[in-house]
């Protein structure tokens, strides 16, 4: 249930939308559509880190149907389940979003986004261009092995809960309660705020 954009390839999936369309979008997401609240998060240890979580959320943007609301702070994480040292760290943010996409489309875009930016699935802890996880999907519970919601390592994750917890403190992950005991009670090892980064809302 990951989903990746590297700057500069042409892939129709993750072509400008047109004004018009946005405009359009826009207004279905405020009124006739009920848009849904969306928790994603996005990770990147190849390349240059911080311009392909920047792509990325541009690319979510320029989806019908989704909104980007709010960027985090970037965190530095150090890879987990592999030799240490062995892999470059990662850069983390997470970005909330309003959509009117289904979780099914939503997952099939970000998906589309990783292709984008060259995400190879080779190994299971394997260095990656882009990470793009559905963290949490309105209040859905589900255990669909296509896309478990909410993501089931989710709540023991310090790159993804603290910069959560940076945009919204009183969050929280449906069926595992508020945002800020979770952050509480994980270790925060290798987990680091790059207060000299920044990653911007899309124009």
């Amino acid at each position: 249930m990951t989903a990746s954009f590297t700057g500069g390839h042409s892939d129709p999936t993750v072509q400008p939308v047109p004004a018009s369309v946005v405009r359009q979008v826009d207004a279905a997401d405020t009124t006739l559509h009920n848009p849904k609240r969306a928790v994603i998060s996005l990770g990147a240890n190849l390349g240059n880190r911080l311009e392909t979580l920047q792509g990325a959320i541009d690319a979510l943007e320029d989806t019908p149907g989704v909104r980007v609301k709010a960027v985090s702070p970037v965190y530095e994480t150090e890879p987990w389940g592999v030799e240490p040292g062995s892999q470059p760290s990662y850069f983390n943010a997470v970005v909330l979003l309003k959509t009117t996409l289904p979780p099914s489309s939503l997952l099939e875009r970000a998906h589309a986004v990783e292709e984008a930016f060259h995400r190879v699935r080779d190994e299971r802890w394997g260095a990656r261009t882009l990470d793009v996880d559905i963290v949490a999907y309105a209040d859905v519970v589900s255990d669909d092995p296509h896309l478990t919601l909410p993501h089931p390592r989710a709540h023991e994750r310090a790159f993804v809960l603290a910069p959560w917890h940076d945009l919204d403190p009183e969050a929280r992950l449906p069926g595992r309660g508020a945002v800020a005991d979770l952050l509480d009670a994980v270790t925060h090892d290798g987990v680091t705020t790059r207060k000299d980064l920044e990653l911007h809302l899309p124009e």
